[in-house]
């Protein structure tokens, strides 16, 4: 028998309710699943909701509250046996069977072990954000434990369609799902086979950057849309039901604590603004910006992302990149995001105007907003339909610099489709991993965790984040594997996965401050957003010697080409680049060649290899 709540007292009393998929609610109102004709009762007054493989009861708010055994509760974690009043009203909740408390009995079903091997304990994670990242943990962890672990993933950009759970479309608020990242391959080829064979199909990636010391076994960087990554792994999360329960809303720390108490993990990979890591700022600390500043301030690089289609070749964008440091272009074949490093003076420029109240907004510049080209050639934010203000203005600097950028990279104005803008803002945190909630004589005690952007966002080169992101996740998936007994965690299980944090916050926020700052000639370091401001100065002011700061670009790019040729094919001569050059306006050839190239031998390098942490612990458990 399912799950019930039977009335044991009140008009109510022997009526019993089943607890399906959908929340069981109570409340005047004539649509409540369990209606209490009673003017002290709200119209919804409290609901029973099915989280992860358990059954909670929450009060929504009500005035005059809901008691659950004796005692005012706002939300309960609810076991066979326990008693709860609403108004004149009692309920129980019954289960034929104690399992029933954690598992209904499809669940039950679709677990049940053979005979003759008993699965042992279940751990129960929650997920608290559904990116890649915490969609890629959840799968690692079910191909590490199947059937001892079920996990919980809550994600708000999520929705459901019919019987599926999908993606959010930009229509309904989720954006950003077209840029391109580079995944290492480090990281790939770490994920469950079965994840790397639908992600990686023919024509689905490109290899657009050469293999490098951070490559495994001479296999390439791959370059791949962030759409298909969101895809593939919402789709193989939900072909798994039975060990991965997806929910298509946003985890709030406050109102589903007692989901997160009640289960032995919570995963927080919500991005960089989580909300669930501000909640519990207490037990993880608070960020240190003194590290990553300049002059006692701390050091924020703002970019200009630019939805593009290139003509050029990946080679021709590949050298074009590397040799200066002000534009990225990462693509799939020819179509990604072309990234434009700001100055501050052009940060400020980064507003929309709103046409019908005639006020300036910062959405493009403070939230994750993409403002989409319209038949009428205006870029339009959906979401707080404003328009991009520098394209209206047609003398604005900044969107001269970016139509610069786009004859750079050989993108046609009309092939320039969308704008979109995020910062590069960097923290040192303290610590990944905290105990939440004790163990109790009804709770297992919870363990919280950092994740992907969550622990550390790096931005400023495409898939930087994710490589990170997916490291962790890959970390802390095999230290569950590895330590799950049945028993409480300690805080002595978690040694290898934070010194795999630590190592991996040192090695990516270590390049990405490279990628931020250079150093002068007499040693001082500068941040390289105020090299390009100041360059644009002096071209303004000064007279420009044109062809020796071309001829000077030119020798950087021979310079970067003889040491990339041999592993990347089809390099442009020096007549191609210098053609391709003699487009620019002086101004531009300028500040490219001030900005200096790409340190890559500082900013590449070896990955972090976490397989040094688990390498003796996988062959214990083999063994």
């Amino acid at each position: 028998m399912p799950p019930e709540i039977v009335g044991r007292r009140g008009a109510l009393a022997g009526q019993r309710f089943a607890i399906g998929s959908k929340p069981l609610t109570f409340g005047r109102r004539s649509g409540n699943s369990v209606v209490i004709s009673d003017a002290s009762i709200s119209r919804l007054h409290a609901e029973v909701r099915r989280e992860g493989h358990g059954f909670v009861l929450y009060d929504r708010g009500s005035a005059n509250g809901t008691v659950v055994n004796g005692e005012r509760a706002t939300s309960h974690v609810l076991r066979p046996g326990d008693l709860f009043t609403i108004g004149e009203e009692t309920f129980g909740f019954e289960a034929a069977d104690p399992m029933e408390t954690i598992l209904d009995l499809s669940v039950l079903e679709a677990l049940a072990p053979p005979s003759t091997q008993e699965p042992g304990p279940v751990l129960e994670v929650t997920v608290s954000g559904g990116g890649p990242v915490g969609l890629a943990f959840a799968l690692q962890l079910e191909s590490l434990l199947g059937q001892r672990v079920c996990v919980t993933v809550y994600e708000g950009r999520w929705t459901r369609d019919g019987g599926r759970v999908v993606w959010k479309d930009e229509k309904q608020g989720n954006v950003r799902r077209q840029q391109v990242v580079t995944v290492q391959s480090r990281q790939y080829l770490a994920l469950p086979g079965e994840v790397r064979e639908r992600l990686f199909q023919e024509g689905s990636f490109s290899e657009m950057w050469p293999a490098g010391p951070d490559s495994v076994d001479g296999h390439a960087p791959r370059n791949i849309r962030i759409a298909r990554v969101e895809d593939v792994l919402l789709d193989l999360a939900g072909q798994k039901p039975d060990r991965i329960r997806l929910v298509p809303e946003r985890f709030d720390p406050g109102e589903h604590r007692a989901v997160a108490s009640a289960g032995h993990v919570l995963a927080i990979c919500e991005g960089g603004r989580s909300r669930t890591r501000e909640h519990f700022t207490a037990k993880f600390g608070r960020a240190d910006s003194s590290i990553y500043s300049l002059d006692g301030e701390h050091l924020q690089d703002v970019v200009l992302g630019l939805k593009v289609t290139s003509e050029l070749t990946d080679p021709m964008s590949v050298l074009l990149t590397v040799a200066q440091n002000r534009f990225l272009l990462n693509s799939l074949r020819g179509e990604g995001f072309l990234n434009m490093r700001l100055t501050d003076s052009e940060a400020r420029e980064v507003v929309g105007i709103d046409p019908v109240r005639q006020v300036f907004e910062e959405c493009i510049a403070s939230r994750p907003c993409v403002m989409n080209r319209g038949p009428d050639g205006d870029f339009l934010c959906d979401t707080h339909s404003t328009l991009f203000l520098p394209a209206l203005i047609k003398g604005s600097a900044l969107w001269k610099r970016v139509r610069e950028g786009l004859t750079l990279f050989g993108v046609a104005e009309e092939d320039l489709t969308a704008v979109t803008a995020f910062r590069l803002d960097m923290v040192q945190r303290p610590r990944f991993t905290a105990r939440l909630h004790p163990a109790t004589a009804t709770t297992p005690g919870t363990y919280g965790f950092l994740l992907g952007d969550a622990a550390n966002a790096i931005h400023f080169w495409p898939g930087r984040g994710l490589n990170s992101g997916l490291a962790s996740a890959i970390s802390l998936a095999r230290t569950l594997a590895g330590t799950w007994r049945g028993r409480p965690f300690r805080d002595a299980d978690f040694v290898r996965h934070e010194a795999a944090m630590s190592m991996l916050q040192y090695r990516h926020k270590s390049r990405a401050w490279n990628a931020m700052v250079a150093t002068e000639g007499d040693g001082e370091t500068v941040a390289i957003k105020d090299v390009i401001e100041q360059s644009i100065t002096e071209a303004a002011e000064q007279p420009l010697d044109r062809e020796a700061d071309l001829e000077a670009l030119l020798d950087q790019l021979r310079a970067i080409r003889e040491r990339l040729a041999p592993r990347i094919a089809g390099m442009p001569d020096d007549d191609r680049l210098r053609t391709h050059l003699e487009t620019l306006r002086s101004e531009t050839l300028y500040t490219l060649l001030r900005s200096r190239p790409w340190d890559t031998q500082t900013v590449g390098g070896e990955e972090v290899d976490i397989d040094i942490f688990y390498a003796q612990q996988e062959a214990a458990v083999a063994a």
